[in-house]
């Protein structure tokens, strides 16, 4: 059996991140607001970027490792605006169809809430799951999340419309 960690990816992971998300771009194409065809564009040092190693950075991305092999990802973006920063946002979660139901997604969840909690003054955490899909939605009411409202039409995808639903945690003290 190999060893299942997550952690909090940095810059030297930015090849494998970029390749597991744009793998997840082009299989679900309704899951997320970016293209494929966007991200690809996208110099490594976006990559790098969004996976500074700051001590609190605007934004922070775990990765889940099946041995060595980047096998899932998300990332959690703490709002700036003096009004807004008892928020963050849970993004960009994406698991490898072979690595699905073997705990991965629930342990990116739990340390995206772990950092969110570790946070000075983030009180709640809030993302969006595209209608339909059940399994992601259970997931995320599984870790305590709650359904606020649906967005009709927030994703056009090969001329279609999708929408979201959007969730939010209260984290407890």
């Amino acid at each position: 059996m190999t060893a299942q960690v997550v952690r909090r990816l940095v810059p030297s992971d930015a090849p494998a991140y970029r390749a597991l998300m744009l793998d997840g771009y082009a299989r679900h194409p309704d899951a997320f607001t970016s293209s494929v065809a966007e991200r690809a564009a996208l110099p490594m040092s976006w990559w790098e970027a969004r996976l500074s190693a700051e001590p609190t950075p605007r934004e922070v991305v775990f990765g889940a490792f099946d041995g060595t092999a980047l096998v899932g990802a998300a990332g959690l973006s703490f709002e700036a605006r003096e009004k807004a920063r008892h928020k963050a946002n849970f993004f960009g979660m994406y698991v490898t169809p072979g690595s699905r139901k073997h705990g991965f997604g629930r342990r990116i969840v739990d340390a995206a809430l772990d950092a969110a909690r570790a946070r000075d003054g983030v009180r709640l955490v809030q993302l969006t799951v595209t209608e339909g899909n059940a399994s992601a939605r259970t997931l995320y009411e599984q870790c305590g999340f709650r359904a606020f409202g649906l967005e009709p039409m927030a994703v056009a995808v090969d001329g279609a419309y999708v929408s979201k639903v959007h969730m939010w945690l209260l984290l407890s003290a």
